[in-house]
């Protein structure tokens, strides 16, 4: 084979790898290795991870985007879809309602890929039947995670820990243990844990599962805060979701026993584009400039926000909790900011 087609080859390899055609783990760095070793005249970078920069689209509410529009026009690779719950027992589906399988949120996915992008799957959110309350073991609920992971051959997957999955210590450990199972089978694969925090860092709940997962040896790939809904009124969205990180990373600190750089790169933002839940509380686009210059100075592992679905301007009748972000703005200026994101 010409020394051309070798370099071609070997840098098709590596747009596999970040498609997913080709399992993540380690294939980027070996196949970039090749292309130096191969001089290549444009060299090869290493695909970023998946979870890093995907921000959420909630395909069940309102009126989303078509996914490789969202693609297209901000830049992005990748996209978190939401939300995994459960039918009946123990039973993975689509807002607990949209099959796993078959259905507009496998259209979806498979539009993502074809667009040369990936997934992360969450789980949870504040809404609906959990699958860490519906299933009653951590085997049971490792089961769950892991038909997901496997009807879609998942390298990512986020679990967004809120209401009952997050206030109750025995389904908070359920869940933690139901993870450290599922890293055990897929050691290569990307887990988010992400729950709700305080200005000043996460609250009890937040601390409690901080420590059942050290306790028990297991370490996410991030562990992401939402910075919002504060319950006070605040003009500086950014700094305080800054504050908010700088208490995390201590408490990653404290339970792992770890230095405060390593805790940062384990450590991430997921926040709201414009009003949130609070009346008094807005996000602006220079507040996720504010957020996306301290992430790239920590070299976080994710900053991402809720949600696509509202990342442009309202207009007539429009629901701004669902299809915008109330604030006025250009079309995607806040996951444009995410697309800015390389760690």
């Amino acid at each position: 084979m010409p020394p051309g087609a070798t370099r071609a080859a070997a840098c098709t390899l590596l747009v596999m790898a970040r498609t997913g055609a080709l399992r993540r783990v380690g294939a980027a760095s070996l196949l970039c290795a090749l292309c130096g070793a191969l001089a290549l005249a444009a060299p090869c970078a290493a695909a970023q991870p998946i979870d890093m920069a995907a921000p959420y689209e909630y395909l069940g509410w309102g009126e989303p985007q078509a996914p490789a529009s969202v693609m297209a026009v901000s830049g992005v690779h990748d996209l978190t879809l939401a939300f995994m719950l459960s039918h009946g027992s123990c039973n993975p589906e689509w807002d607990g309602q949209r099959p796993l399988l078959g259905g507009s949120d496998q259209a979806a996915i498979e539009e993502i890929r074809a667009a040369g992008g990936e997934v992360v799957v969450s789980f949870g959110g504040w809404s609906g039947k959990k699958l860490g309350s519906t299933c009653k073991s951590a085997s049971a609920l490792a089961g769950a995670y892991e038909k997901v992971i496997g009807a879609y051959s998942l390298h990512a997957i986020d679990i967004d820990i809120e209401h009952g999955e997050f206030t109750k210590a025995a389904t908070r450990r359920r869940v933690i243990e139901a993870l450290a199972i599922v890293q055990a089978a897929n050691p290569g694969l990307e887990m988010s844990v992400t729950f709700g925090t305080a200005e000043a860092g996460p609250e009890p709940d937040g601390v409690s599962l901080i420590d059942d997962a050290a306790a028990i040896g297991f370490q996410p790939t991030v562990w992401t805060i939402m910075p919002f809904d504060f319950g006070r009124p605040l003009t500086d969205m950014g700094h305080a979701s800054i504050r908010a990180l700088e208490g995390l990373e201590q408490d990653l600190v404290s339970a792992y026993h770890v230095s405060e750089g390593f805790a940062y790169e384990h450590a991430g933002i997921s926040s709201m584009d414009g009003d949130t839940d609070e009346a008094s509380e807005t996000v602006t686009v220079a507040n996720f400039e504010t957020m996306l210059g301290f992430a790239q100075l920590h070299h976080l592992a994710r900053f991402t926000f809720w949600a696509v679905n509202r990342d442009r301007q309202c207009s007539g009748g429009e629901n701004t909790g669902e299809d915008c972000s109330g604030i006025a703005q250009a079309p995607y200026a806040f996951t444009d900011v995410i697309a800015a994101y390389h760690g």
